[in-house]
């Protein structure tokens, strides 16, 4: 096992001019806690926290100062500071919250003082996705975060470490792609080919479909009903109730992908590209909603963060036509039932397969093609798309309704 520490970058989104102000108001108050300290020659937490006790910051700030402060005049041998040092808080004072079905799915508490906390939408790394799943789901530990204002715009860096396994020196040549299928009938299903080229092994999680649709129907109505009789704070909470099984299946599933991989010899997972799957999805509204929100980004993400763990690499494909191709003549076919694929090519031996496994074997034989890549473009837009949510996050005290622009995203 080898421990990685990575810091992750969050964008704050648009925060309002009430939540600027705060966050001036922080980053002001620990820089003069920083000066102060720092000009009282502070060389010990305890010498520290008797300087920055009496300043209007959070315990989580002023741990950080104490943590801060005897390194900068004992271990770098700081002479002078700069106006630039951004905001740390210890490992414990930021939350992370993840809502898939919102349009912008994640926020951050951002610690203000005492008893004062502000939750913010944020935007990561599209590159660094995976490691933020496993930073919210338990599976990477926080460490110290820095809030600073960069050119106009706020952003949080988080220091996330976990332990993971070795993988090994193997050419690409070696390796066994084991195609990824996500779909709205088999919520993943997997498959790879043996040593003979034939598919074998497939596995889907069809049931495991069922029931998160099912949970979505029932988030959609019920969520709906308690609308229109004006429960907003019932519906808030059913719907996370609701997510939070969803999160469980999800987890499930995706633990059980890993390790189906685990149990081939040089393996690597074959994803779909997100960019191009979010482009060719124009099913009418009401197909688009149950897509968009179907999970893609976040059951990707799983994937490819509990993978890492185990020291399996994870490459992407451009999904073009794996659902619509015969794996084994190239065929373009069709899908008369949602579970089936029909090759159209007479002299082809395969006439009708299940659809799901034959999209996998696609996605698998793109490896060999040459046309998958290690990670997504550095633009790529790798955050879930459409959805609602009935409120984000709210912020703690009452004066949170002092916000100059109060929204359905309370940004």
């Amino acid at each position: 096992m080898t421990e990685l520490t990575k810091t992750l970058e969050l964008k704050l989104v648009e925060p309002n001019a009430h939540k600027r102000r705060k966050f001036r108001e922080t980053r002001e108050a620990y820089q003069q806690a920083l000066q102060d300290a720092f000009d009282q020659n502070c060389t010990t937490q305890t010498e520290t926290n008797d300087v920055v006790v009496v300043y209007d910051l959070s315990g989580y700030a002023k741990n950080a100062l104490k943590k801060y402060v005897p390194q900068l005049t004992t271990t770098y041998g700081a002479t002078e500071l700069h106006d630039d040092h951004p905001v740390r808080f210890t490992n414990e004072g930021l939350q992370l919250d993840h809502t898939p079905e919102n349009a912008i799915e994640w926020y951050v508490k951002v610690p203000h003082h005492e008893d004062y906390h502000l939750w913010t939408p944020a935007q990561p790394n599209p590159e660094q996705r995976d490691w933020l799943e496993a930073l919210y789901a338990g599976d990477a530990t926080m460490g110290e975060s820095r809030l600073f204002e960069r050119d106009g715009t706020w952003f949080l860096h988080v220091t996330a470490t976990r332990d993971v396994e070795d993988g090994s020196e193997v050419s690409a040549e070696e390796r066994t792609p084991i195609g990824v299928d996500i779909g709205e009938a088999s919520l993943v299903t997997v498959c790879h080919r043996d040593d003979h080229g034939s598919p074998t092994a497939p596995e889907l999680w069809a049931d495991e479909g069922k029931t998160v649709r099912r949970l979505r129907k029932t988030y959609f109505t019920a969520t709906r009903r308690l609308q229109t009789r004006r429960s907003e704070r019932l519906a808030e909470s059913f719907g996370d109730d609701v997510w939070r099984q969803i999160d469980d299946v999800f987890h499930r599933v995706t633990r059980e992908v890993v390790a189906y991989a685990a149990s081939v010899e040089n393996p690597v997972l074959m994803l779909e590209d997100l960019t191009y799957i979010r482009e060719s999805m124009d099913y009418g509204d009401f197909m688009n909603r149950r897509l968009h929100g179907w999970g893609f980004a976040k059951l990707h993400a799983q994937i490819r963060y509990k993978a890492v763990e185990k020291g399996i690499p994870v490459e992407t494909v451009n999904p073009r036509n794996t659902s619509k191709e015969c794996h084994t003549c190239g065929e373009v076919g069709y899908r008369p039932k949602q579970a089936t694929f029909k090759c159209t090519n007479d002299a082809c031996w395969v006439g009708e397969y299940q659809a799901d496994v034959n999209g996998a074997v696609n996605i698998a034989d793109r490896y060999r093609s040459g046309e998958s890549r290690s990670r997504e473009h550095e633009n790529d837009d790798d955050s879930a798309a459409d959805g609602a949510r009935l409120t984000a996050p709210q912020d703690s005290q009452a004066d949170a309704t002092q916000q100059e622009t109060p929204g359905t995203y309370a940004s």
